[in-house]
Parts: C-alpha cells; sequence; structure tokens
C-alpha cells in the first residue's frame, strides 16, 4: 500500500529559495521544526514577535514578502522576527496555527505580531490580496510603532538596497515528488 508522507514539503524546495533567502536576508530567522517554533513564541519575557507565514501564493506572497521586508526598514522593530514556509515547514506551520494562532483560520502568507503568547496584530491573505508592498509596509510600521521599542532597521540601508525580491508564479513551482 502507497503511504504519503504529510509532513513531507509540497514543493521543490531548491525551487523555494529564493523566498526563503529574501527573508532572511532582511533578518527573518526561518523556524523549520515545531521545537524552534516553541522555543521562540513561549516566552513570557515581553519581547515582540513578528511572525511572517511565508507562501508560494504569486500574488499575494509576491507583495507580502517585499511589504514586510520594507517594513523592517523603519525606525521601530519587533524585537525577534521569524518565519514559517508554508507547504514547506509544515509541522512548524501547523504548530503555529494550532497553538498560537488558534483564533484564526489557517492562511498563507499571513503576518502576526506576538507578545507574551498574545496575538497583537494580525494580517491574513485577505487583507493582503490587492496591497502594494508599500501599503503592507505602512501598516506594519504603525502597528511596530504602536507596540514595540528595537531600533531598527533591521539591516542597514546599503545592504537592504541590493536586495532582489523573489517574483515567481506559485503555479509554475515544481511539487516536491
Amino acid at each position: 500500500m502507497f503511504e504519503i508522507n504529510r509532513n513531507a514539503p509540497i514543493y521543490d524546495p531548491t525551487a523555494v529559495q529564493p523566498m526563503r533567502d529574501e527573508l532572511t536576508y532582511v533578518g527573518f530567522t526561518e523556524l523549520t521544526a515545531p521545537e524552534q517554533v516553541d522555543e521562540i513564541l513561549s516566552q513570557k519575557n515581553d519581547e515582540t514577535t513578528f511572525v511572517f507565514i511565508n507562501s508560494v501564493c504569486g500574488c499575494a506572497a509576491g507583495s507580502a514578502r517585499p511589504g514586510v521586508s520594507l517594513a523592517l526598514q523603519g525606525k521601530v522593530i519587533p524585537d525577534n522576527i521569524v518565519t514559517v514556509f508554508a507547504g514547506q515547514d509544515r509541522e512548524a506551520v501547523d504548530l503555529v496555527r494550532s497553538k498560537y494562532l488558534p483564533q484564526f483560520p489557517p492562511s498563507s502568507p499571513s503576518a502576526a505580531l506576538i507578545k507574551n503568547g498574545e496575538v497583537l496584530f494580525m494580517l491574513p491573505r485577505h487583507h493582503i490580496e490587492g496591497r502594494t508592498p508599500e501599503e503592507i509596509s505602512g501598516l506594519l510600521q504603525q502597528v511596530f510603532a504602536e507596540n514595540c521599542s528595537k531600533e531598527g532597521p533591521s539591516i542597514p540601508k546599503e545592504k537592504y538596497e541590493k536586495l532582489i525580491h523573489a517574483k515567481m508564479c506559485g503555479s509554475k513551482i515544481p511539487l516536491n515528488e
């Protein structure tokens, strides 16, 4: 009998690597396992943690990744900046959604600001769709200014100016077979 591994990546990991690299370049830490998620998100230390659920969805993710990257170039940013990848880091994403964002329907891409286990702000996919990266950035910078205190930007301006955003159609990314 053929058995399906429900936790295997859906898409070819090599094909989505540029989407991962775009975020780590601006300071995101990837959480690829449930243990890493719990280690960061279970902290009750009054620090803010920005969680971005990355995705291959071309339209929404194509605006979301540049938008969150630009938001982190503001004067105030979260203490911790982490990401999980929907369809790739499946167990980590499942834990984020079930334990830390249970009041929200699954959504990718999406972003949340969490402090002491409490969700201060949630940006689901349907609030990302149709917005430009600049609009997403402006909204997030306002949320960061109201809830965070760490001095930004996440990386120097000169480095940010060299960032190349991953632009690909999600329907053309090969499945991981």
